[in-house]
């Protein structure tokens, strides 16, 4: 049974005994990302990331802390979003205790030492590299910086090759001493374990966290009156984009309504987008719909690669299926299939210790009321024919429409009048 507890420091622990099973995963979660940065130090988050992994007072480098779990089988690793940064270990349960000393050594007594940290840094410009030379990944920073623009919103979560470059041991250490609090960090746990021993672990482990409160992030400006375009030429044979349009925040009560939605459009093989473009017209390989939940924006964008000769085709159908959506409701095998998809799609996710940890963590890090899944079906349940139909008439209006675009293009004209894009009115 799913149980929450909070320590006297503010620390958050979520836990999930599971039986039939011999692993354990513990997943610390912390409230910060890239949103939490100020333009100089974009990326900052990311490259504390990375730093914890360096050496620390008891185990001096990367491999000394890779063979401690490495020797008893153990999966391990670490990532940073836009407003979460997570570290996680996944054992078998008679060592869970070795994986809790090696997370909360890397969390509390990381050297971030000058020369790894320089070293680092070029680690992470050449990850910046790759992501700007893969369109399909690449795209998808353009389409955030479309919608947000010079705001930590629209920044990449890696920063740029100037900021990682520019930022030093100290802002590290300043940083970490400010987001990595106790409020703002949830530690998950999942797994084979002994409900009654693991609270006093915890707290010797990671009873450390201050009582600091942590830095606020700076609220997301949106202002759209019109539809937005955003181009960047590259000789590709294949043009990539994502079409879409400004939604709702994870709080939303419709967050569940736009999942639906998005499964119907371009979700599953069976959806609309996936038919019509690449079963129907042989348009692409790769085409899908999904949605976006920030604290406070979100968004449903189609992404899709498409044949260069055939690019404004595929963005005419998108555009189409956009605006039957809001004229006639969806089909009830379309609903009930969506419905069913997602639900089924939830339980087959939640099938070892790793996925429970990040279910419940995720949903108690962002301060959510945790659902269990079987709450979390009888809210896609109780979703209508009717709450589709209205949520598409609120988003899908031509001037909330947003394309970023990576492809052999120069000329924006051609996008711009298919989206109905009039510049003499743009202020």
């Amino acid at each position: 049974m799913l149980k929450k507890t909070v320590l006297k420091n503010g620390l958050r622990l979520v836990t999930f005994p599971m039986e039939n099973t011999k692993a354990v995963t513990i997943l610390l979660l912390v409230g910060t990302g890239s949103k939490y940065e100020t333009k100089r130090v974009n990326g900052i988050s990311h490259l504390l990331e990375h730093m914890v992994f360096k050496g620390t007072k008891k185990r001096s480098n990367t491999t000394v802390i890779a063979r401690e779990l490495d020797r008893v089988g153990g999966a391990y690793n670490a990532f940073t979003d836009k407003e979460i940064t997570g570290f996680w270990a996944k054992v078998q349960s008679e060592h869970l205790d070795l994986a809790f000393d090696v997370l909360s050594d890397m969390i509390f007594n990381s050297l971030f030492e000058e020369h790894k940290l320089e070293k680092e840094k070029k680690v992470i410009i050449e990850e910046i590299n790759m992501i700007k030379d893969v369109p399909q990944n690449q795209v998808f920073n353009l389409w955030e910086e479309l919608l947000y623009g010079d705001q930590p919103a629209g920044w990449m979560i890696s920063g740029e090759k100037e900021t990682v470059n520019n930022i030093s041991r100290k802002d590290i250490l300043n940083y970490l001493r400010n987001q990595y609090v106790a409020e703002n960090v949830v530690v998950a746990l999942a797994g084979n374990f002994s409900e009654k021993e693991i609270i006093p672990k915890i707290k010797k482990f990671f009873g450390k966290f201050k009582k600091n409160k942590p830095l606020p992030k700076k609220p997301v400006r949106e202002i759209q009156k019109f539809p937005n375009l955003l181009l960047e030429f590259k000789e590709t044979d294949q043009t990539h984009l994502c079409l879409g349009v400004r939604t709702f925040n994870l709080f939303s009560p419709r967050r569940h309504s736009l999942e639906v939605l998005a499964t119907v459009l371009g979700g599953i093989m069976s959806s609309r987008l996936f038919i019509k473009v690449r079963e129907n017209k042989g348009l692409a390989y790769y085409i899908r719909t999904i949605n976006q939940f920030y604290i406070d924006s979100g968004y449903l964008v189609t992404s899709a690669g498409i044949d260069n000769k055939r690019i404004l085709e595929a963005i005419e159908i998108i555009l189409k299926e956009y605006k039957n959506l809001k004229e006639k409701k969806i089909t009830k095998l379309e609903l009930e299939t969506a419905k069913a998809h997602l639900k089924g799609n939830l339980w087959l996710g939640l099938e070892t210790s790793d996925s429970w940890a990040s279910y419940f963590g995720a949903q108690e890090i962002f301060k959510e009321k945790i659902l269990t899944p079987e709450e979390k079906c009888r809210q896609i349940d109780k979703i209508s024919q009717g709450d589709i139909l209205k949520i598409a008439q609120d988003i899908f209006q031509p001037e909330k429409l947003n394309l970023a675009l990576i492809g052999p293009f120069k000329e924006k004209e051609k996008f711009q009048k298919i989206l109905k894009y009039d510049q003499s009115k743009k202020p």
